[in-house]
């Protein structure tokens, strides 16, 4: 049950209610409800939660995502300071991006847990947290002003993205000077991303790992013909699939892990075979309903997208997710923090780190947590496929992704916005 509305409510009351959830709508399947005049006739005639059952979508999952947009436009104390819209500086500054899922959850924790111990801290905090779908430019516009002086970057960044933490024109440049340290105080990670294949544990003990958003794929079977059906990231190389997938292109973080990894394991070749096999870009919450494309749009026979969404996908709808053999590609959630003030800033580490937002990480969104007592709920065969931090310390990462996206659209012959 939402606190907004009910299930029963027609879609008319709920878009005239909050307008703001037009677009989400749209962005799943319902494409009419892009004209005010269906709205107000058909919109008139038809519950929420028929809408959904008449069009396969999981009814609990697809209202969480109509009440996060909901809660963005309300009134909020978390794009603010604490306290609430004050316009001090804090005495730490926290900033980031959160997975749009699991966004209100862990804001809730946050916010709670800052209320109970804000006088026990004895010093204010400034902190800007948002859903991960608004991206990051005003976070990196920040890093940019800083021009190399690390008392102009924020004491604590939460977030994905391989560019803005490792490109030599952003946080990157600040790798050699000392600035950031791993405070969790971990010597070991969840066994699921700490064992004899893989690490996340940073060996240089700067940056941190509190979970991850892992992408996988998933085959639309009524497309698929009779190709054989795919396995791994291997398979979707092959001759047959070219011009026949869709990328989260317009997810930059997960677009960039994915470009990274493929790169990594499969080389320039690798990149040119994924170049050729796309097809087109979707959003990732565009993507478990890629199967009903219109407007002459060819419909993927597979589509790239992070486990969170493919596990969306309906029994009934053609879409059969897909965990790769050779694993599921890690887009890292980074947890930075610089050194400079360590003990004002420990505390939301260990906040960050702690079981409680992991179990929020891996049961409500399926972003498997770092956190060593957290059950993932993993099947032996849900392995992963991770770069390593030998090649990300041993590489410009900025540099490099610039160069794989070059590669990528000369071999697509596509270009994007």
């Amino acid at each position: 049950m939402s606190n907004y509305f009910k299930a029963s409510d027609t879609i008319f009351h709920i878009t005239e209610t909050y307008p703001e959830t037009i677009e989400v709508f749209i962005a799943n399947g319902f494409e009419n409800l892009s004209n005010p005049v269906m709205r107000r006739t058909l919109g008139k005639t038809i519950s929420l939660e028929t809408a959904l059952a008449m069009r396969k979508v999981n009814q609990e999952l697809f209202i969480k995502k109509l009440e996060e947009v909901i809660d963005q436009k309300a009134p909020s104390l978390t794009d603010g300071l604490t306290p609430a819209q004050s316009e001090n500086k804090g005495d730490i500054r926290i900033e980031g991006v959160l997975p749009c899922p699991i966004r209100i959850p862990l804001l809730e924790k946050f916010e709670s847990w800052l209320e109970e111990n804000k006088d026990s801290l004895g010093y204010e905090v400034e902190y800007h947290l948002k859903s991960a779908n608004l991206g990051l430019d005003d976070v990196k516009d920040r890093v940019i002003l800083a021009d190399g002086d690390p008392d102009g970057l924020s004491d604590l960044y939460l977030s994905a993205g391989f560019d803005l933490f490792f490109d030599k024109k952003m946080i990157g440049g600040y790798q050699d000077l000392g600035v950031f340290e791993d405070l969790s105080g971990m010597e070991h990670l969840n066994p699921d991303l700490d064992n004899e294949n893989l690490s996340l544990k940073d060996p240089k003990n700067q940056y941190a790992i509190i979970g991850i958003v892992p992408a996988v794929f998933m085959v639309n079977t009524n497309v698929l013909g009779d190709r054989p059906f795919p396995e791994s990231w291997a398979d979707l190389m092959k001759p047959e699939f070219e011009n026949s997938i869709s990328l989260p292109m317009k997810d930059l973080d997960m677009f960039n892990a994915f470009l990274l990894h493929i790169y990594r394991f499969y080389g320039e070749e690798g990149i040119e075979k994924m170049g050729k096999a796309l097809l087109q870009s979707m959003h990732p919450a565009q993507m478990i309903k890629s199967h009903k494309l219109k407007d002459g749009n060819k419909i993927p026979a597979i589509t790239v997208a992070p486990y969170f969404f493919a596990s969306m996908t309906d029994e009934k709808s053609p879409m059969r997710p897909v965990w790769p053999k050779d694993g599921a590609i890690i887009s890292p959630i980074f947890l930075l923090a610089k050194s400079k003030n360590k003990d004002k800033v420990k505390p939301f580490v260990d906040l960050l780190y702690s079981k409680e937002i992991g179990d929020i990480l891996s049961s409500n969104g399926k972003f498997p947590s770092t956190n060593p007592m957290v059950d993932n709920q993993l099947k032996p065969d849900q392995n992963f496929m991770w770069i390593g931090w030998d090649f990300i310390h041993n590489n410009d990462i900025g540099e490099l992704i610039k160069k794989i996206e070059k590669l990528f659209f000369a071999a697509a012959q596509k270009e994007f916005l």
